[in-house]
């Protein structure tokens, strides 16, 4: 599994319509409203580098209201949750 780190800036008038757009895109898997140089931070998550391409530069960058992506490429996953649902038994 790919996971890309794709930051947005959007029209800020706009930036509920547009984060919920982004949401809806295969691929994406969550979207954040941040505060800072960026207006939302989404989360690809696809089987192929291929794919990274396919959701952000085709999907991602044509939603109206986007104006600018700068995408990031995770190495590696550090994550507490992450290793807890793996070894969970599902017992509580």
């Amino acid at each position: 599994m790919i996971t890309a780190i794709v930051f947005v800036k959007a029209d800020v008038a706009r930036i509920p319509e547009v984060a919920e757009a982004i949401a809806a895109l295969d691929g994406v898997s969550e979207v954040y409203s941040v505060t800072g140089q960026i207006d939302l931070i989404a989360l690809v998550r696809v089987k192929a580098h291929e794919d990274v391409a396919t959701v952000v530069a085709d999907k991602l960058n044509k939603v109206p209201g986007v104006n600018a992506t700068e995408t990031h490429i995770a190495f590696r996953t550090y994550s507490r949750h992450d290793l807890e649902t793996a070894f969970s038994l599902g017992l509580d």
